[in-house]
C-alpha cells in the first residue's frame, strides 16, 4: 500500500490523533454521508458509541469535543482550535447541534456519546459506532468506524471486516522493508529522502511537495511559539502546569549559571521545543500529527535542533529530513503499527524517535546505511513502552516522554554517523519484534488508563 509524507505528517489539533483527529473526521464522514445518501433531514437524533480505548479514555483525550465538530462539518487540518470552546458551549447551552453544517437537530452529549469502558469492537481497539435515528426511533444509517493512529481512519463493512483501500498508485520505488529500501539506494545511487521524494512525485508536482513540507515546517515552528506564549494549567483536572514559557525565560536570562555543563545546552532547548509543543497539544491546539499527536513533539523538537544547531542548515535539509522521516515512517506503518492503542507508546514514541533520528541523520550528510542504522538505535531503546496515561490526558507521562524521546533520537543520529553503517541488529528485525511485543502487550497497557503509572498514581 503506498502511503505519502502528507498521510503520515498533517496539521490538526489536540489532544490525541487516533482519540481526537481520527474520530473528528470519521464523525465528518458520517455526517457528510447521511447528506450524500439523502438522509439528512428525516435525522432526529444521533448516537456515538466508543469502544476499546476510545472508550476507556475518550473522555479525557477530547474525542467527545472532537465528534461534535467533525459532526458539523470540521475537517482536523482546517477548524480554528481557538473558536472550539465557544461552539461546544452554544451546543451544549442550546441542545442543538448543526449535522453537516446546516441541519439543526437536538443533541445532548451526556446522552447521545456513549463511553464503553470495558467493551472492545473485534478489529481494533479503537472502534465507533455511528447511528442516525429518525423520529419515531427507527435507524437510518449505521457505520462503524476504527481510528487506527496517526488520524487514519478506517470504516467497516456490513459484515464488520475493515473496508481497507488501498493505494494502488504505482510508485517508481516501491519498498516495504529496511532491506529493500537500502537496495534501491544502492542499486540507483540514490537517498533515502531521493527515494520519498520520486514516490511522492506519484501524486504531487516537485513544487507542491517542498511547498507542503515547508508548510507544515511553519505550522511546526508556529506550534512551538504558541507553547512558549501560554501559561497556566493544562485542562483536564490534573492540574498540571504548563512548564515551556518558564523555560524559555530562564534559557534567555544570560544571567543565569543553572547549566549541567555548557556542552549540555542545546539540550535545554530540545527539551523547551519538545514540551512547549507537547503542551499546546495537550491543551487541544494547531500541531502536526508526528506521525501521531501523542509523539508530536519529537520530530518538531529534533527538526528545530537542526534548524538553530547544526552548521550550515537550510530549508533543503529541512526537506530532506521529512522526506527520510516519512520513509521510516513508511515501514512502521506497513509493517508494525504507529497506534499507542494497539502496542502501546513504543508504537508513537517509538516511532517518532527513530523517524526523527533518520531525518537527523540525513539531513546533516549520513549515508542510507547510517540512517537506517539511526532509525534502527531510536526504536530499539523503545521497545516494550507502554501507553498509560494518567487519567487519559496525553499530559502525565507523554509531555515529558517527549522531551526523552527527543534527546535519544539526536544522540541515536550522533551514535549512527560516527559508524559507517554496519550494524548487528537491522531495523526490519526491529519492527518484528515491535510488532510482537505489543501483541504480548496486556490491553491495559494499551491507552486504557487500567495499568502502570494510570493506576499507581493517586489522582487529586
Amino acid at each position: 500500500m503506498a502511503v505519502s509524507l502528507f498521510e503520515l505528517f498533517k496539521a490538526g489539533i489536540g489532544p490525541s490523533s487516533s482519540h481526537t483527529v481520527g474520530p473528528m473526521e470519521a464523525a465528518r464522514r458520517f455526517a457528510g454521508g447521511l447528506a450524500d445518501e439523502r438522509l439528512l433531514a428525516s435525522v432526529h437524533r444521533l448516537k456515538i458509541s466508543l469502544y476499546g480505548s476510545l472508550g476507556a479514555t475518550g473522555k479525557g483525550h477530547g474525542t467527545g469535543p472532537a465528534l461534535m465538530m467533525g459532526l458539523e462539518g470540521e475537517r482536523p487540518a482546517r477548524i480554528d482550535p481557538e473558536q472550539m470552546p465557544g461552539r461546544l458551549e452554544r451546543i451544549r447551552r442550546t441542545g442543538t447541534l448543526s449535522l453537516a453544517g446546516h441541519h439543526p437537530i437536538r443533541f445532548r452529549e451526556s446522552t447521545d456519546i456513549v463511553y464503553y469502558r470495558r467493551k472492545s469492537l473485534p478489529e481494533h481497539p479503537n472502534g465507533m459506532v455511528c447511528q442516525a435515528f429518525d423520529e419515531d426511533g427507527q435507524c437510518l444509517c449505521e457505520h462503524t468506524y476504527y481510528s487506527v493512529g496517526g488520524g487514519f481512519v478506517v470504516a467497516a463493512n456490513a459484515d464488520g471486516s475493515l473496508e481497507i483501500r488501498a493505494d494502488d498508485t504505482p510508485m517508481p520505488y516501491p519498498f516495504n522493508s529496511g532491506k529493500t529500501l537500502l537496495a534501491l539506494c544502492q542499486e540507483h545511487g540514490l537517498t533515502i529522502a531521493d527515494i520519498m521524494w520520486a514516490n511522492e512525485q506519484a501524486w504531487r508536482t516537485p513544487d507542491e511537495i517542498r511547498a507542503g513540507i515547508l508548510e507544515l515546517w511553519r505550522v511546526m515552528r508556529e506550534c512551538v511559539k504558541n507553547g512558549i506564549r501560554h501559561e497556566g494549567d493544562l485542562p483536564g483536572g490534573l492540574k498540571v502546569r504548563r512548564r515551556a514559557a518558564s523555560l524559555y525565560r530562564s534559557l534567555m536570562d544570560k544571567t543565569r549559571v543553572d547549566l549541567i555543563s555548557p556542552s549540555l545546552s542545546a539540550l535545554d532547548w530540545v527539551n523547551l521545543y519538545a514540551l512547549a509543543v507537547n503542551e499546546e497539544n495537550a491543551a487541544g491546539g494547531r500541531i502536526v500529527t508526528a506521525p501521531t499527536n501523542g509523539a508530536a513533539g519529537i520530530i518538531p523538537a529534533v527538526l528545530h535542533y537542526y534548524w538553530e544547531f547544526c552548521p550550515q542548515a537550510d530549508e533543503d535539509g529541512i526537506v530532506r529530513f521529512m522526506l527520510t522521516a516519512a520513509a521510516i515512517g513508511v515501514l512502521f506503518k506497513e509493517n508494525a503499527s504507529i497506534s499507542g492503542a494497539e502496542v502501546g507508546c513504543q508504537g508513537e514514541v517509538g516511532s517518532a524517535c527513530a523517524m526523527a533520528a533518520a531525518g537527523l541523520a540525513a539531513a546533516t550528510g549520513g549515508s542510507p546505511e547510517q540512517v537506517e542504522n539511526a532509525a534502527e538505535i531510536g526504536m530499539e531503546h523503545h521497545l516494550g513502552m507502554t501507553c498509560d496515561p494518567i487519567g487519559g490526558l496525553v499530559q502525565i507521562p507523554c509531555i515529558e516522554r517527549n522531551a526523552m524521546a527527543s534527546v535519544k533520537a539526536i544522540d541515536a543520529a550522533i551514535m549512527a554517523l560516527r559508524g559507517d553503517g554496519k550494524h548487528f541488529v537491522s531495523l526490519d528485525k526491529v519492527l518484528h519484534t515491535m510488532r510482537e511485543t505489543g501483541r504480548d502487550m496486556l490491553d491495559k497497557y494499551k491507552e486504557t488508563s487500567r495499568g502502570g503509572l494510570a493506576v499507581n498514581i493517586i489522582e487529586c
